[in-house]
């Protein structure tokens, strides 16, 4: 029997949003210049009167636009041995590596970036679907490669990389509104399992 487990990972996997952690730890200074200057526009995403892809590309890309592919790179590998297993909860750190990868294979599907989720995914042995950072001549432009991957577009992700792949059962592990579309196409979905 295959099976299919797909994971969120902000919430679901980890404690805590990994998106400021990120930016802060790459740099403390510029993230705090940056995050006063969005004051604005968090406010007007808590009330729902802001795009909130627009306002989460304009943050991250105020942090890390212009910087080299391999500096991201190596500062999302720092990240990991710097925040690896603190902010990953316990009982999913336990659930991981009780799974049997021979039956069961397994994405992380995010809406943080690739760029700071590939490491934890690599870790983890598992395939990852997230939101992808725009380079261009190993420049990171500020933009995203396709849509965030949140709500509906973290099913198209999961059924465009899936394709004909069958298998006898799937679950989703999720938190929040955005894993409801990946939740209530699986065949079992947790909600909050590990926390």
């Amino acid at each position: 029997m295959k099976k299919l487990y797909l994971f969120d990972f902000d919430g679901t996997l980890t404690y805590k949003d990994t998106l400021f952690l990120y930016l802060k730890f790459y740099n403390a200074k510029k993230f705090m210049i940056q995050f006063v200057r969005h004051v604005p526009l968090f406010l007007l995403l808590k009330l729902r009167l802001a795009d909130a892809e627009k306002v989460k590309k304009s943050f991250i890309s105020s942090v890390l636009k212009g910087q080299r592919k391999e500096t991201i790179e190596k500062k999302s590998q720092e990240f990991f041995v710097r925040f690896y297993p603190e902010i990953i909860r316990e009982n999913a750190l336990e659930f991981i590596s009780n799974i049997n990868r021979e039956k069961v294979d397994c994405y992380i599907v995010s809406a943080s970036l690739d760029i700071w989720v590939q490491p934890f995914a690599d870790h983890f042995k598992m395939k990852l679907l997230a939101t992808q950072a725009e380079f261009e001549n190993g420049i990171f432009t500020g933009r995203f490669v396709g849509s965030n991957c949140n709500g509906e577009e973290k099913l198209h992700r999961i059924k465009a990389e899936l394709g004909d792949k069958k298998y006898d059962k799937t679950i989703a592990f999720g938190d929040t509104a955005g894993d409801r579309p990946m939740m209530e196409w699986a065949d079992e979905s947790q909600f909050e399992f590990f926390h």
